[in-house]
C-alpha cells in the first residue's frame, strides 16, 4: 500500500472500517449476526451455499423495500413489525425459488432457513435511521458478500474435516475431526475462525498506521 493512500485512510479510519463489510467489519465476525446458521446449519459446503443463496435473495430486497417504507411506519414498533412482515413475504418467494434450485435438500436446513426472516443479519437497524435506496442496495450487497465469505468458509472446513469431502467429493480420504459436524464443533470452529480473522484485521490496521507514518 502506498503511503499517500494509507494517509487518506487514516484521516477517517472509523469511516473506512465501518464501510468495509467484507473484511474489517464483517457482519458475522465483528457484530455476531447470523451465528445460528453458521454454527448449526452450515455443516457442509452445499448447505452453506444454500444458506448463502437464501441470504442473497432476501437481504437486498428486504433493505430496499424497508427503505421505501421508513417514512410510512412512524412508530419504531410499527417499523419492527412492518420490516419483519416484509422479510417474511420475501421469504415465501425465496422458498419457492430454493425449492426449484435444490429440491427437498433445503429441508436439511431445518428451522434455520425460515429463522432468517427475523435474523439481525436481515432486519438489523432498519428502524434506526432512514436509508436511501442506493445505500440499501450497496450496503446490502457488501453485507451479503461478507457474510457469504465466512458462511462458505465455515461450511467447507466443517465438511472437509468432519467427512473428508468437499461438496460431496472425497478429498482427504479420512475423517479428521468428526466433532465439527455437531453444533458443539461448529461453536469451536467459528470461535477459532473469528479469533484468527480479528487478529488479521488488527494486523492490517497496524500496517496502515505504519505506512501512514512514513514520509512521502
Amino acid at each position: 500500500m502506498r503511503t499517500k493512500r494509507a494517509k487518506q485512510i487514516m484521516e477517517d479510519m472509523d469511516h473506512y472500517i465501518h464501510h468495509d463489510r467484507i473484511f474489517l467489519n464483517n457482519p458475522a465476525v465483528m457484530q455476531g449476526m447470523g451465528l445460528a446458521p453458521l454454527v448449526i446449519a452450515a455443516t457442509t459446503g452445499r448447505y452453506a451455499f444454500m444458506l448463502l443463496v437464501a441470504v442473497a435473495l432476501m437481504l437486498v430486497p428486504t433493505r430496499v423495500i424497508c427503505s421505501l417504507l421508513y417514512r410510512r411506519l412512524t412508530p419504531p414498533l410499527m417499523r419492527v413489525v412492518g420490516y419483519c412482515g416484509v422479510s417474511a413475504s420475501i421469504y415465501i418467494l425465496v422458498r419457492l425459488a430454493l425449492n426449484g434450485m435444490f429440491g427437498n435438500d433445503i429441508l436439511e436446513l431445518g428451522i434455520y432457513l425460515p429463522l432468517l426472516v427475523v435474523d439481525p443479519l436481515i432486519v438489523y437497524r432498519h428502524g434506526r435511521v432512514p436509508e436511501p435506496v442506493s445505500k440499501a442496495v450497496s450496503k446490502g450487497l457488501r453485507i451479503t458478500l461478507g457474510y457469504g465469505l465466512i458462511l462458505m468458509l465455515t461450511g467447507m472446513l466443517r465438511e472437509l474435516f468432519a467427512a473428508g469431502t468437499l461438496f460431496g467429493v472425497p478429498v482427504l480420504g479420512f475423517v479428521a475431526l468428526p466433532l465439527l459436524s455437531s453444533p458443539a464443533g461448529g461453536f469451536i470452529l467459528v470461535g477459532v475462525l473469528f479469533a484468527i480473522w480479528r487478529s488479521c484485521c488488527a494486523l492490517y490496521e497496524k500496517y496502515i498506521r505504519t505506512e501512514a507514518s512514513r514520509e512521502v
